[in-house]
This record gives structure tokens, sequence and C-alpha cells, in this order.
């Protein structure tokens, strides 16, 4: 099947770069993640969940510190499941206290980074795993892409099933609840979607650039859009034109893929700022 996927990318794509495995690897996980991106950070930037988004990168890294104290345990599996229990945690703890929403987000995250570095300094393993910081798409393996068809999958079916109650929940919160939609619910059903995305995508892009994945291509197209499905579709679109721009780009120019990414993104987030005047009626 695989195999019948690479020369397909063979035929439609006659260039030097895709001659490679792991080029081929990084396109596909390019075309099932970053529309994920796209999609969850119309929500991210509408609810202003940028500083929360933020903080799931820093509680995944204590999720990777406890997978290296439990050594047998691998740590993508410790991060997952660390990554959506401090995510529903932040979400209970928020709608239950009366502190800001960015003071307890901002107690978590530095608790969660706190904790993730002490543990790898004291487990000796913070060499190995200091790749997550900075990530390495280009490393991406073939077993690795079913994982990420598997999540890709998960997240549009969850999409489909709580995005009207969501898009109301995040318009009012109140005449969400006046509704009958548990609100609370269906922002940890969110935030516990947007955790796996980021658990399972920050060994590839990096755990310092995480936030940035989440925040500029709805920011982007928020700039240039006037409806709904405009929003919608134009920050996917943007999401995947600068995936695949950032990974062909760090190939001929030998940079972090992620991080060409993020850059190109932000040019794109430049550009239409400077266009809205043109698209905003």
């Amino acid at each position: 099947m695989l195999d019948t996927i690479y020369m397909l990318l063979n035929s439609l794509f006659p260039f030097q770069w895709m001659d490679h495995t792991f080029m081929k690897n990084a396109f596909l996980a390019v075309v099932m993640i970053t529309p994920l991106f796209g999609l969850l950070s119309t929500m991210v930037v509408s609810n202003r969940m940028a500083f929360f988004s933020d903080s799931l990168g820093h509680g995944a890294f204590t999720g990777i510190a406890i997978g290296v104290l439990l050594g047998g345990v691998e740590p993508l599996v410790s991060l997952v499941i660390f990554s959506i229990l401090f995510s529903l945690l932040i979400t209970y703890i928020k709608s239950k206290s009366s502190a800001s929403t960015d003071t307890i987000i901002g107690v978590f995250s530095s608790t969660a980074i706190a904790m993730g570095l002490m543990m790898m300094s004291y487990g000796g393993g913070f060499n190995k795993f200091s790749s997550y910081l900075i990530g390495d798409l280009l490393s991406i393996k073939t077993e690795e892409l079913l994982a990420l068809l598997f999540v890709f999958v998960l997240v549009v079916f969850v999409w489909v099933l709580i995005f009207n109650r969501f898009l109301m929940i995040s318009i009012n919160t109140s005449f969400a609840a006046s509704r009958g939609i548990k609100t609370m619910w269906i922002e940890m059903g969110f935030a516990a979607v947007l955790a796996v995305v980021v658990a399972i995508s920050i060994q590839w892009v990096g755990l310092l650039i995480i936030n940035s994945m989440l925040v500029l291509p709805a920011a982007a197209a928020r700039n240039i859009t006037n409806n709904v499905k405009q929003y919608h579709l134009v920050s996917v679109l943007f999401a995947l034109t600068a995936g695949l721009a950032g990974l062909i780009s760090s190939y001929y120019t030998n940079t972090a893929t992620g991080a060409t990414i993020v850059v190109i993104s932000a040019g794109l987030f430049f550009i239409t700022l400077a266009l809205k005047p043109y698209f905003i009626r």
C-alpha cells in the first residue's frame, strides 16, 4: 500500500527532493498534520486559547520526562497520556475557580516545565530527549505515519461531533449553557483533542514552536475572511501551504523544517495583515 503511494508521489512530484524516502514520509506527515493545525487553530484564536495551547507544550515536556524516568514506558505513550490529563485538569479547574484564566494556565504551565526539567536532570535523560525542543520532521518513520493517520481521523470525527456546540460556546458561554449544552464537557473534549495533536506532533515540530502552528494559520486567515466558512477553509489552506513550502524550502536550505514552516506561516500573517483593508468589509 505504502509503496503504491510512494510511486504516486514520484509521478505527481518528479523532483529531486522526492527521491528520498524520508522526504516522502515527511510530505505525507505534513499533508495529514498541518490541516489539523489549521482547523484547531481557528478555535484557538477565536477563543483566545493561545496561552493554553502554549501550556500544553510545556505539559508535554513533563510527559516525556515521566516516560524517561519510568524506563520501560515509551516516551510518546506517557507524553500523550499526560498531555490529555494535563489539558483536562486545566479546563476543569478553570471552570471551577474564580481566579483569572491566564493566571491558572500560567501556574500550570510554569509548574509543568519546571517539573519536566527537574525530572529530566534527575534521570539523566535530558540530552537524549532535548531534540523534542526543536523537533525533526524529517525523522518521521513509516510506522509513525499510521499513528498520524489515526489521529487525523480521530480529530476530524470529534470536530464534526462537537463543532457547532463549541462554536456556540465561543460566541457566548452563558447562552450555550441556556441551550442545554454542557459547556465544561465540550471544552474538555476540545482540550483533549488539542492535547493529542500537540503530543503526537511535538517530536517533529518541537516544543519551542508548537504554539506558533496553532496560532498563525487562523490569525492570518482572520485578516482576510468575512465569515466562518471562509475562516476555517483559508486557515486550513494556509497551514497546508506553509507546511509544504516549509518542507521543500528546508530541504534546499538545510534548515530546521518546523522552524521554516513557522517562518513561512508568519510571512503569510504579515502579508494578509497588510491586505486586510482590501478584504474585510
